[in-house]
């Protein structure tokens, strides 16, 4: 059973929240979680690089000498990948590297993610953060004042906000998502995870609703 202090904007503590990480994730599987990490990885990867064959290299396609009588070794077209300027001789195509993994497999990682963060000391909670309209110096205050400044965090609320995400998008290192746009990269990438008190008690609802079904 964890014990995370809630602290206000301003960094003070103003109480704890008793957690058990087991609620979220029962066991952490490591490869379970480096195998969906890997799948978002790929899924990003945009596999628009091409070079050209020898098919596609433009120029005459005469033999360039005859075939014997000359002392060299033969040769026909200059497109050869050999040659200079020639194609390449595993030219690479356009490719599409995404997949996708089971469904339940995606959301177990996502919980194992948090609850990892947990273990490893790396949530910070806050009792709200809301904005009357986006103000990225006070975003940066909080930060600060909650000791999440200069470094990578994950701000993390129970429904988007979209004051929340102008007031952050700016400050390099510090993305912000709702809880239900989380998954185990976006959760495992950054140092820290900020969450409100809201979110983390989506995050134990969605799982208790999990368990049971």
């Amino acid at each position: 059973m964890a014990s995370l202090p809630i602290y206000d904007r301003e960094g003070n503590e103003v109480g704890k929240y008793k957690i058990d990480p087991a609620d979220i994730a029962p066991t952490i599987n490591k490869q379970l979680l480096h195998d969906v990490v890997v799948m978002y990885q790929a899924n990003q990867r945009q596999g628009t690089v091409r070079t050209k064959s020898r098919s596609d290299v433009s120029g005459s396609t005469h033999k360039l000498y005859r075939q014997k009588g000359t002392g060299n070794a033969r040769a026909g077209s200059r497109h050869s990948g050999i040659r200079r300027g020639g194609g390449h001789i595993f030219a690479k195509r356009l490719r599409d590297f995404s997949y996708r993994l089971p469904r339940k497999a995606v959301q177990i990682a996502t919980r194992m993610a948090i609850a990892s963060k947990i273990r490893d000391d790396q949530v910070v909670l806050v009792d709200e953060l809301a904005f009357d309209e986006p103000k990225t110096r006070d975003m940066a205050a909080i930060l600060k004042a909650l000791a999440c400044d200069g470094t990578t965090v994950l701000v993390t609320t129970d429904a988007h906000d979209t004051n929340v995400y102008k007031s952050a998008r700016n400050i390099m290192g510090v993305n912000v998502s709702p809880v239900s746009d989380l998954n185990a990269l976006s959760v495992l990438q950054p140092r820290k995870l900020l969450m409100t008190k809201a979110a983390i008690d989506a995050v134990k609802r969605r799982a208790a609703d999990k368990a049971a079904s």
